[in-house]
């Protein structure tokens, strides 16, 4: 019956199109494929895209790591309140800020000269690596010996929205794919029943570059990454209406991609075979994502280790989910989490205030993750990063040329601290140092382009070939930059 329809439809379409209303309709279109086959963009089929990829660059080295978790605390944490003690910033706290800290700099809101503001928790030195950890974080110190910091990495961007995209698209503007979007373009996923990439989001509300962060780009857009929920169903949808069954979605779902075929037989566009694979998918998803994101069934230890309490919205279970979901082969795992921003404007941006709840909230879900991902033996082929998109100021933020009334600090590209673990990373280390006040890189500063090389080596991909044809040039996560940091390689 559906075959019958289809042929019926697809007939009436040929027969009641004529030539003046084809090309009334389709001048952009035609145009469209024009410059697609031009510029070398025209792909027959999915297979035949990821052959062309394979063949263009494959496996340039052995992986060191099959899964990528990237914890991205948006809004970017202090780095100087965590993990780069500066004694001497205390010395100086109060005092106002010298000429030449701010001549030619660009701040988002400083204005005039503001004050140096010391460190406002106390650290110590924990593990053999004798690595330097603040007191709001009592439970991360416990791990400091798995990790490798890397203490003067640099961004271009001193905005939130641009300086995340920067970080996770390797463009300040909007329309570039995300780092996940790149990977499973390259790579696929090694569960076809799971999206290859996946997205979770905590905190106060998506993050300031939006889900642009996550967005295909100019890829097609099954590359996406898909946002999972922790409360309410995982997926939008993903349930069956009412009254109707799981065979007739699966009716339905055949119906709908025989239309498709016939279009993509006729247009040759790469997008209705993303619109195929993506009805197939979320088939699968409706059997496979309410088992892998039900967090129910883990044992009470492990609630307790990670601090989850299922059905709620929150950054531990989403780090617990993040774990499931690396066990059933998901390539690439985002979570992002909201209220980092210290400013010091009001009590939520307060690093007496806000930024001790945003510590409270990660300290023990992220060491419990490590941990985790360790005594189940997943750690040594798993890379763990964490960080924000830029880091914090040693100056008071004085936002129109007055102090702010709480401790905060404006927004800080030059120099700040990020973490890695597993994946093939050295453990126990620190790359990278920063000037006595935390303000310029002294030794081994690592750009987020750096950043970007050095995680697709670990997974086995070489940079500088995972490209994509686009408006007559090939494009690349890293653009024209970025070199791997081979001293942090195991």
């Amino acid at each position: 019956m559906a075959e019958k329809l289809i042929k019926e439809l697809h007939s009436k379409h040929e027969n009641h199109l004529s030539r003046r209303q084809f090309l009334g309709s389709s001048t952009l279109g035609l145009g469209a494929m024009a410059l697609g086959n031009l510029s070398g963009c025209s792909i027959s089929s999915e297979d035949e895209l990821r052959s062309n990829f394979l063949n263009k660059t494959g496996l340039h080295h052995v992986p060191k790591a099959k899964n990528i978790i990237f914890l991205h605390m948006a809004g970017a944490p202090s780095q100087l309140e965590l993990f780069d003690y500066k004694p001497l910033l205390q010395n100086l706290d109060g005092k106002e800020c010298p000429p030449s800290l701010l001549e030619g700099k660009q701040f988002a809101f400083i204005e005039g000269v503001p004050q140096m503001l010391g460190p406002q928790f106390s650290f110590n030195q924990y593990g053999e690596s004798r690595s330097w950890v603040s007191e709001l974080l009592p439970n991360f110190k416990d791990i400091v010996d798995d990790v490798a910091f890397l203490k003067a990495v640099k961004t271009d961007e001193f905005n939130h929205a641009p300086a995340q995209l920067f970080m996770h698209t390797g463009s300040p503007r909007i329309g570039r794919p995300g780092f996940g979007s790149w990977v499973t373009y390259g790579l696929g996923s090694e569960n076809t029943n799971l999206p290859g990439y996946v997205v979770l989001v905590s905190g106060q509300s998506i993050p300031s570059g939006g889900k642009s962060l996550w967005g295909s780009g100019f890829l097609p857009s099954l590359y996406q990454g898909v946002e999972l929920r922790s409360k309410g169903d995982p997926v939008l949808y993903i349930s069956n209406p009412e009254n109707t069954s799981r065979t007739t979605r699966r009716q339905v779902i055949n119906t709908i991609n025989k239309l498709n075929e016939i279009e993509h037989n006729s247009s040759n566009s790469p997008e209705t075979l993303s619109r195929i694979a993506q009805y197939e998918l979320a088939f699968k998803m409706q059997m496979t994502v309410p088992e892998a994101t039900n967090i129910k069934d883990e044992p009470d230890y492990i609630h307790e280790m990670y601090g989850t309490e299922p059905g709620e919205v929150s950054f531990a279970n989403n780090c617990l989910l993040a774990r499931r979901l690396a066990e059933r082969g998901v390539k690439f795992i985002q979570l992002f989490h909201r209220g980092w921003d210290s400013h010091g404007s009001n009590d939520f941006e307060n690093l007496h205030g806000g930024f001790l709840k945003r510590c409270e909230e990660v300290d023990k879900a992220m060491t419990a993750l490590v941990k985790d991902l360790k005594q189940r033996g997943m750690l040594d082929d798993t890379l763990v990063v964490w960080g924000g998109e830029f880091g914090r100021t040693p100056m008071q933020e004085n936002r129109g040329g007055i102090s702010n009334p709480f401790k905060g600090r404006d927004h800080h590209g030059e120099a700040f601290t990020m973490w890695m673990t597993g994946g093939g990373v050295k453990n126990g280390i620190t790359y990278g140092e920063t000037d006595e006040i935390g303000y310029y890189p002294t030794k081994e500063s690592m750009h987020i382009h750096d950043l970007q090389a050095t995680i697709l080596n670990q997974l086995g991909i070489n940079h500088e070939r995972l490209t994509y044809p686009f408006q007559g040039r090939d494009f690349r996560l890293t653009d024209v930059a970025g070199d791997v940091i081979k001293d942090i390689l195991a």
